[in-house]
């Protein structure tokens, strides 16, 4: 599990750069939200659960890491985009998409916890 976070964390890292370099030029910055939670709950928190989930291969191995690394990437994209188009276009129906993929990533966080405590050990 510890290469798929790596892996995907290096995707986010890259798309966060893009848009950072793309609204930089357009000399705009109302995505600096999305921007900021893509290098945050992408590339940040995913290269950090890969290194837990490496260090601690019992914590990766577990059906726990593969729940968890699911919702967490169906959730990202998902609620970035939900932000990015209700900032971009406005409707409560992106809201809802947002506000349900961020419970999803709640959902992940609260199972990477629950694997932590499980599976970590001294």
């Amino acid at each position: 599990m510890s290469i798929r976070f790596f892996r995907i964390a290096a995707v986010y890292f890259v798309i966060a750069i893009i848009l950072g370099i793309i609204m930089g030029i357009a000399h705009d910055f109302t995505l600096t939200s999305v921007h900021a939670h893509l290098n945050l709950l992408g590339w940040v928190s995913m290269a950090l659960f890969g290194m837990i989930y490496h260090f601690y291969p019992e914590a990766g191995n577990s059906k726990l890491a593969s729940t968890h690394f699911w919702l967490h990437n169906i959730g990202v994209p998902v609620m970035q985009g939900g932000i990015a188009l209700s900032i971009l276009i406005g409707g409560v129906i992106f809201t809802v998409f947002a506000i349900i993929a961020s419970l999803l990533v709640v959902l992940g966080g609260i199972l990477f916890m629950v694997n932590v405590f499980k599976h970590v050990k001294a």
